[in-house]
Formats: structure tokens, C-alpha cells, sequence
């Protein structure tokens, strides 16, 4: 059942039939930062992956692929691949250099990291304030672009080359200019342990912040890790896909989960304890490695130096965006910068006229687009004011005037 065929071997004429070793060997991630393959990487945010089946150390470029998702049921070894990973990044890079944003909803998993100087913001264990960090960082990311424009630049690596040397004005206490570094502009990682958790309480928020950043973060050098236990539709989306190209496969339960990881058959037949399957846009087919793995010790005699170096300065906005969850897959949105009140109002006065709603109704009365229209439809259900849809049949209307909206407490004046 683990054997896997690979026709043709990429780069050869032959087929290939990979038949598992009776007893799998360790690799170990000091071998993989022993190699030459990883003494020849200078990308900043390179990573040890582990070894490919000829014995070949395997190194990922996180700043190439540019997010990464990991997926893989429990003891396949996503959490050690994770481990491995942040070990890679602060092996190579100090404080100044890159920034963490880590989100560990099971909240034993990345404790060992807790307080080191790399860190932007304690670790994250609410998803509350995961949607606040997710918002932070695409806020940063059009402060970042903004940045860029001004120095006429395309990415954060010219942009780090221009300002080395470059000087600004800033006044003392006694009002005297002192000249001082402009200061560079250090990478952000965001590594989210466990997505399932997210997508159960804002699926429809967190797609679209995940997705906004992934589309756009990669000049500005703001980077994804996003890591499942569950590959299911619901939480690896099709949107969410197409914009993570770099993804790892470890064992999964079954084909389906495999396809909407890898879009192919595969990843159910791994071996489990670090087996896996990686693909990126560079790659014509996934490749399998054996990943490299991270010792508990190891992680807290890295971490315990780290924190002996120095302090964290941690960045207060990150986690204090304003987010309010429904308590029904969303976010409570604001509609004042949609339109406002008016616009809302307008529409269940079009609704309750009608006694039915539809995204097509609101268009129609309200000459708005389908995007704004499905939205308000959206949250008139959220509020209780219209039924949830029913297939083909028009939805219900729950109210039957405006004073029953505004009666109904402070929520109707969202």
C-alpha cells in the first residue's frame, strides 16, 4: 500500500517505483546545516527541510516560495517540520533582521519560543486577537509598499541596500538634530499552528485577510506558514489555495485530503514520522523527502540563548486591532466605511417592502454591486432580520417593520 510510482522520473527516461526501507533512517537538522547545500543558500529566510530519496539535503526558501502551507494528521510530523523550520530562520537571522508573529492555538506546541527577542508579539493563543495580528500585518504591508514608492524601489531586499547608509534629522530632548540610521526593514513571518481552529470561528475574515496578504506581502517581505491538521475544503479553501503556491504533504487519511493539499493523489500512501511530499511553483511534480527533525532540547538550548541575548520589544497594535466575533463564522462588520448606516437601513426598508430578500433585490433597488449586496444580505442574517437560504426558495423575512430593528438593542445600528 506505500508504494509509489513516479512515471516519468522527472529529467529521465525511466519509471519510477519507490519501495519503503524496512526501518527509516534519522535526519537530523544538524546534518542538514552541515551541508554544503545549506552553506551555498544565501537567501536570509532559508530552511532545512530534510533529505530527498537519494540522500541529497533538501533546502526551502521561504522567501521565494513565498508562503508555505503544512498539512498532515496527528504524529505525521507537521509540528516537528514547524519546529525545524523556526530553528532554520533563527539560525540565520538576528532580531533586527526578522520579526515572528506565532499563533498556537493549542498553546504547548510553540511555548518553548515564548520571549525570545524575535518575537513581535507574545505568542497568540485567541483567535480574536490572531484576526487582529492578521490585520496588523496587511496595515503594515501598505505602510511597507508606501515606503518602497518612496524610495523608488521594487522589494524589501533594494530597499535594505538603499537605506543602509542613509541618515535622517531626529531631534534630542534639548531640541539638537542628532543624525541617525534610517534603520532597515526587517522580514515578518507569520507561522499559524493550527488553521482548523481559525476557519471554525471567522472562515469568511481570515480567508480574506490570508489572502490579501498572500497576494501582495511577498515584496514587502511579510511571509506565511500556515499549518492543518484537518485538509478539508473548509479550511484549505480554493481561493486560499491558489494563492500558497509552496505546500508539504505528510501522511493524511485519506486521497481527498491528499488532492486538496497537493491537487493529486499521493500524500494517504507516506509513511508517517516525517514523510512527506513538498511541492512549490519551481517544482514540475512533489518531491518526496524524508524531514529533518528537531530534538525538544535542542529547541530550548536555541531558545534559552536567544533569550539571554536580549529582551523582546514587543509591538503593543498587533494584537489590540478592533475585532468583535459574532459568535456565527464572522467577524461583525462595520459598515460605516461601506456606506454607512443609511445604506443598511436602505436595504432592510427594501426587504421588508418586498417581504423577501435576495442579493439580486438589494442590486436592483439599491443600484449596488453583487459583492456589497451579498454582504449586507449576510449580515442581515447574522442580525436575525432574514432566515439563512433554503436551496432555490427565497429566503425569510423575520421582521416586520423598521421598529423591530431599531427596538432590538444596539446590534440593528451596526
Amino acid at each position: 500500500s506505500s508504494l509509489r510510482m513516479e512515471a516519468p522520473i522527472p529529467g529521465q527516461k525511466a519509471v519510477g517505483i519507490e519501495v519503503p526501507n524496512k526501518k527509516a533512517a534519522d535526519v537530523r537538522i544538524r546534518g542538514i546545516l552541515d551541508s554544503p547545500e545549506w552553506r551555498k543558500d544565501d537567501e536570509p529566510l532559508a530552511f532545512a527541510v530534510g533529505k530527498d530519496i537519494t540522500g541529497t539535503p533538501v533546502v526551502g526558501e521561504l522567501n521565494k516560495m513565498p508562503h508555505l502551507m503544512i498539512a498532515g494528521q496527528t504524529g505525521s510530523g507537521k509540528s516537528v517540520m514547524i519546529n525545524t523550520l523556526l530553528c532554520s530562520l533563527l539560525y540565520r537571522n538576528a532580531p533586527s533582521d526578522m520579526k515572528l508573529i506565532l499563533v498556537d492555538p493549542k498553546q504547548v506546541e510553540m511555548a518553548p519560543y515564548q520571549d525570545i527577542p524575535h518575537l513581535l508579539t507574545p505568542v497568540i493563543v485567541e483567535p480574536e486577537k490572531t484576526i487582529s495580528a492578521l490585520k496588523w500585518a496587511v496595515n503594515e504591508m501598505e505602510r511597507r509598499y508606501s515606503l518602497l514608492a518612496e524610495e523608488k524601489v521594487r522589494d524589501i531586499k533594494s530597499y535594505n541596500e538603499k537605506v543602509k547608509n542613509k541618515t535622517v534629522g531626529v531631534a534630542d530632548e534639548d531640541g539638537n538634530i542628532q543624525q541617525v540610521d534610517e534603520g532597515h526593514m526587517p522580514y515578518v513571518v507569520i507561522v499559524i499552528d493550527e488553521m482548523a481552529d481559525l476557519m471554525m470561528v471567522a472562515a469568511r475574515d481570515v480567508e480574506a485577510l490570508i489572502v490579501r496578504i498572500a497576494q501582495k506581502a511577498r515584496a514587502v517581505g511579510i511571509h506565511l506558514v500556515l499549518a492543518t491538521q484537518r485538509p478539508s475544503v473548509n479550511v484549505i479553501t480554493g481561493l486560499i489555495k491558489a494563492n500558497v503556491p509552496a505546500r508539504i504533504a505528510f501522511t493524511v487519511a485519506s486521497q481527498v485530503d491528499s488532492r486538496t493539499i497537493l491537487d493529486q493523489a499521493g500524500a494517504e500512501k507516506l509513511l508517517g514520522q516525517g514523510d512527506m511530499l513538498m511541492q512549490t511553483a519551481a517544482m514540475p511534480k512533489p518531491k518526496r523527502i524524508q524531514g529533518a527533525w528537531v530534538m525538544d532540547e535542542e529547541v530550548l538550548k536555541i531558545t534559552d540563548h536567544l533569550r539571554m541575548q536580549s529582551a523582546p520589544q514587543y509591538n503593543d497594535e498587533i494584537i489590540s486591532q478592533p475585532v468583535q466575533l459574532n459568535g456565527k463564522g464572522g467577524v461583525v462588520m462595520d459598515f460605516d466605511h461601506e456606506g454607512g448606516d443609511d445604506m443598511f437601513k436602505d436595504a432592510v426598508q427594501v426587504v421588508i417592502q418586498s417581504r423577501k430578500a435576495s442579493t439580486s433585490l438589494l442590486q436592483r433597488k439599491l443600484r449596488v454591486g453583487y459583492a456589497r449586496a451579498a454582504r449586507i444580505i449576510e449580515e442581515m442574517e447574522e442580525q436575525g432580520i432574514i432566515g439563512p437560504a433554503d436551496g432555490s426558495r427565497p429566503r425569510e423575512v423575520l421582521i416586520h417593520s423598521m421598529d423591530e430593528l431599531d427596538g432590538g438593542g444596539s446590534e440593528g445600528d451596526l
